[in-house]
């Protein structure tokens, strides 16, 4: 097995360009005490399979006074539009987050079904095209490195949703995302499932400790699915 020093070597090349995304010096921000009432990269519309439609939830994180904001709907980025016009038609405001594109997207990574977050990405791109059709893709478009790939191609970071909610242990879910190139991990999530969203303290400052260890950009969200953004 290539040892770590060569791993991170490689992750760093393929990272480079992905890098100069101006969101990296967020998620370069993100500690425990982000989520979810300052920084939520991860939640959903009616678009996919979320509670809130996409004027509904800007209104959400307004109230909030949420700083940044990403919605990551499941193969879709139908919401992005709507969200950019309602924030060019009250650009008056005051307590608009930092809006930023994203997508969550199925794969495949070691024979397992993950969920692999686009985030800052040119929705526009033809790399991207394939998986914003409302369903995951098939064949080479549903592995892993083609996910990975294709987030970079389309100007974006990918992040590893979540990496404690599969069947495989996270320990060997975040070293194999490792070697084949992701920018980052989902570091502070609710797995309890909370009425009040909080991160899972032990499970987290584990994920974290390997984050940092791989020396990978971290994220965080609430993945709101119903009518709150301080729950999932």
């Amino acid at each position: 097995m290539q040892d770590l020093e060569e791993l991170r070597r490689k992750n760093l090349l393929l990272s480079n360009f992905s890098y100069l995304n101006p969101i990296v010096s967020i998620l370069d921000s993100i500690d425990r005490n982000s989520c979810p009432r300052n920084i939520n990269l991860h939640c959903h519309t009616t678009f996919s399979d979320g509670s809130l439609d996409p004027i509904e939830l800007i209104d959400k994180a307004c109230e909030l006074n949420l700083k940044h904001l990403a919605v990551t709907d499941h193969h879709s980025v139908s919401a992005v539009p709507i969200i950019y016009e309602w924030i060019n038609r009250h650009s008056n405001l005051k307590n608009i987050p930092v809006f930023w594109t994203g997508v969550e997207i199925s794969c495949l990574l070691s024979g397992c079904l993950v969920h692999i977050i686009g985030l800052g990405i040119d929705i526009e791109s033809d790399y991207i095209y394939p998986y914003i059709q409302g369903e995951a893709t098939q064949g080479n478009f549903l592995r892993a490195e083609t996910v990975i790939e294709s987030i970079r191609r389309a100007k974006g970071i990918s992040i590893l949703a979540h990496p404690a909610r599969y069947r495989l242990d996270y320990n060997f879910i975040i070293e194999k995302a490792y070697m084949i190139g992701i920018s980052g991990i989902e570091v502070w999530y609710d797995y309890e499932n909370s009425t009040q969203w909080k991160y899972s303290d032990l499970i987290c400052k584990s994920i974290d400790k390997k984050t940092n260890e791989y020396q990978l950009l971290k994220s965080c969200g609430t993945d709101t699915h119903g009518y709150s953004l301080l729950g999932r």
